[in-house]
């Protein structure tokens, strides 16, 4: 019956489409040939790729107005998804104190204001509260605007933060004297936005960027109060496929230089008290040897993949001569344990390990005598399949307490001090969800695992409402990334309520490309064996189906940048499986994006990707971009968005391919494209702003399903 009206209601608004002579927008075919290693792509569509053209604003702005028009009879549903998602967050809310050189930091939330107040008391929390920022003020005259970088001063006086008002991840670094409210005339432009600062509180680290491909690539050092065109340079990137930053040691002893590619990294490090002094190098760097050290003592601790180590391990090494040939085990590598986390604490180390998916919290004394696990005594389900663990903030190394975040699919995000000496722990917050009767008990959550194409089986994290029955008449939207080793871990969202109080499921698909499963699970989804990730999710998708989860016609599944290509290669392989696709922000022109290194991140990203400059991995990038592989058969009921200022996945790849797609769709399925003129890649500012874009995604949803 559910087919019948999805049907029903998709034949409807085609139509009244037609009766309002609104239909799809055509974009201007221009022929264009990309050649290499004697091969000719033709694309009609690059000339969209002309940001400031009058013609590629107004084939934008018809392509939402197309977009609001199909979706206009949501338009009420979209209001009221907004409001109820926004009822469950607390607005007048404030973030756990944590003490940090005499003070209390805390950032609040005020009711009816979208943006943050940063905060901190002297000594003690019962003292008066002095603002550091408040956001609100700031952001008043702009459409976007993000603060992020926040850094207090050793001597307390001073606060450097960075500012971005278009979206695009390039920021001004501002200065504030915190005793007299005043700002500096510092205005350090076209940077990241973190400042580290030297233990004279005058002099601050800050990293640049390549004003046209916007990687990071030098270090300078600026005298607060000086002009930036005075400011030193004091390390530059040349290698393209190398991004710097620079940041403090936890002990705030050392300024440490980082450089890093996906395959390998180079740390140089400066006490802090010689801010005019030459950074010396811990190891330089080799192709395939990553590491990351951390202060401790007279020692550096570093965790590293040397010898082999996939899943890494800790080791240790004189700060006096801190090369590979001095490094010696702390840790060693276990097959079956990637070690992610690592933090220094004066009587103990802790270490964020994760095994068979699940990331256990291990502390360990450097005396020897305690070595454990948090979560046997603990009040939250460490048992659980599908939860998510994570060491918290520990600026402080002198102190009993370790800070820890909990969540899982069913319960909402938690902040717990654990006592080592006592071995007690104390939740110092969890998230409060409103807006309702709010039960854990009504949710119910399971780790499943699909046969992949060559047998490997792939884990599944499932949420429903206990009420939700599974059977093939039941919606679910599959979600993945699958890129980077970033791993999406089963956690709670109060926004995604909206779905599952609906009767749709949630499922995340674990593909390769991921750490879920380790650094191998990684590796055998990137470079030559990324289709695996595409492959994945279709043999999760297909495990849903054949299990009598759900069905083709009712799956959808979701994914973003990186994720937005998995969705752009999983239509292409299996169109016929899915009734809706959402694609934000979707990375889907891999070959032309990965041939320009004049665009931001292309360069840097060979080693996750592949050189096509190199016909091997032209060839096989070719083999599997969406844009490159579109063919005329039904594709599925699509939602494309994008920022016109994405610094990270230029807006002109979706536009591009919901062009083109149109050119290729037959049935009645609907493709839409919607573009935030005012936004980049992380979407609109603010702390309720993003929700409308959401409740636009729902709503596409709900609309495919005819759910009110």
């Amino acid at each position: 019956m559910r087919s019948l009206l999805i049907l029903s209601l998709t034949s409807t608004i085609l139509y009244s489409c037609s009766n309002m002579n609104v239909s799809p927008p055509t974009a201007l075919k221009i022929e264009k040939k990309l050649q290499i290693h004697d091969d000719i792509r033709v694309d009609n569509y690059y000339w969209l790729k002309e940001r400031e053209n009058p013609e590629v604003i107004s084939y934008l702005e018809e392509e939402n107005k197309y977009t609001d028009e199909v979706l206009k009879s949501t338009k009420s549903l979209q209001e009221k998804l907004f409001n109820e998602m926004k009822s469950r967050i607390k607005e007048d809310d404030s973030s756990v104190p944590y003490f940090y050189n005499e003070y209390w930091y805390v950032t609040k939330y005020e009711k009816g204001k979208d943006y943050p107040i940063y905060t901190r008391k002297y000594k003690s929390l019962n003292t008066e509260e002095e603002i550091l920022l408040d956001v609100n003020l700031l952001a008043k005259e702009y459409k976007y605007f993000r603060v992020s970088g926040l850094s207090i001063s050793p001597d307390n006086k001073k606060l450097a933060f960075g500012v971005d008002t278009l979206s695009r991840r390039i920021y001004t670094i501002k200065v504030k004297d915190l005793s007299t409210n005043e700002m500096y005339s510092d205005n350090i432009e076209g940077v990241n936005p973190y400042a580290t600062w030297a233990a004279d509180s005058k002099t601050i680290f800050y990293t640049g960027k390549d004003s046209q491909t916007l990687r990071s690539d030098k270090i300078f050092r600026h005298l607060i109060g000086d002009n930036q065109k005075n400011d030193v340079l004091i390390y530059e990137e040349k290698d393209d496929t190398f991004s710097t930053y620079v940041y403090p040691s936890k002990s705030r002893e050392f300024i440490m230089i980082g450089s890093g590619s996906t395959m390998s990294n180079e740390y140089r490090f400066l006490s802090s008290k010689n801010p005019l002094g030459s950074f010396k190098l811990i190891q330089k760097r080799e192709r395939g040897l990553e590491y990351r050290p951390y202060h401790f003592g007279d020692m550096f601790y570093i965790s590293t993949n040397i010898d082999e180590s996939t899943n890494f391990k800790l080791v240790r090494t004189p700060i006096s001569s801190p090369s590979k040939l001095n490094w010696k085990d702390v840790i060693s590598h276990r097959d079956d344990v990637l070690i992610e986390e690592v933090d220094f604490f004066k009587n103990f180390m802790v270490l964020g390990e994760r095994i068979n998916g699940l990331l256990k919290i291990r502390i360990k004394s450097w005396d020897g005598d305690e070595d454990y696990y948090l979560g046997l005594e603990s009040e939250f389900d460490f048992e659980n399949e599908t939860y998510d663990a994570s060491i918290g903030s520990n600026p402080e190394y002198d102190t009993d307490i370790i800070r820890y975040n909990y969540t899982s699919l069913t319960t909402p995000s938690s902040v717990i001090d654990y006592n080592v000496v006592t071995q007690k722990e104390e939740i110092k917050k969890q998230q409060e969800v409103l807006g309702g009767n709010f039960d854990s008990n009504n949710y119910t959550s399971q780790r499943l695992f699909a046969t992949g194409h060559d047998g490997v089986k792939i884990p599944i994290s499932l949420v429903r409402h206990v009420e939700t029955e599974l059977n093939k008449d039941t919606p679910i939207l599959q979600y993945a990334y699958g890129s980077y080793g970033s791993t999406i871990d089963p956690s709670f969202s109060s926004v995604r309520l909206s779905l599952l109080d609906r009767g749709f499921v949630f499922a995340i698909a674990h593909v390769r490309g991921s750490q879920y499963l380790g650094r191998s699970w990684y590796e055998n989804g990137r470079m030559l064996y990324k289709k695996n990730t595409f492959k994945d999710f279709v043999s999760c998708s297909k495990f849903l189906i054949e299990n009598n989860y759900t069905s083709k016609d009712h799956l959808y599944a979701e994914g973003g940048s990186a994720g937005g290509l998995l969705m752009g290669a999983v239509m292409n392989i299996a169109p016929e499986i899915y009734n809706g696709i959402i694609a934000a922000v979707p990375f889907v022109d891999v070959v032309t994006t990965m041939l320009d290194d004049s665009i931001p991140l292309t360069s840097g990203e060979y080693d996750e990707w592949g050189n096509p400059n190199d016909k091997e991995y032209y060839d096989y990038m070719k083999s599997y971009s969406p844009y490159d592989n579109l063919q005329n058969v039904a594709y599925p009921n699509t939602l494309v968005t994008t920022g016109l200022h994405d610094s990270q996945v230029q807006y002109w790849e979706p536009a591009k391919w919901v062009a083109k797609l149109r050119t290729y769709h037959q049935g009645d399925n609907i493709i839409l494209l919607h573009t935030n003129m005012d936004t980049g890649h992380s979407g609109a500012s603010g702390r309720f702003e993003p929700l409308k874009e959401i409740a636009m995604e729902y709503a596409f949803l709900f609309m495919l399903e005819d759910i009110e």
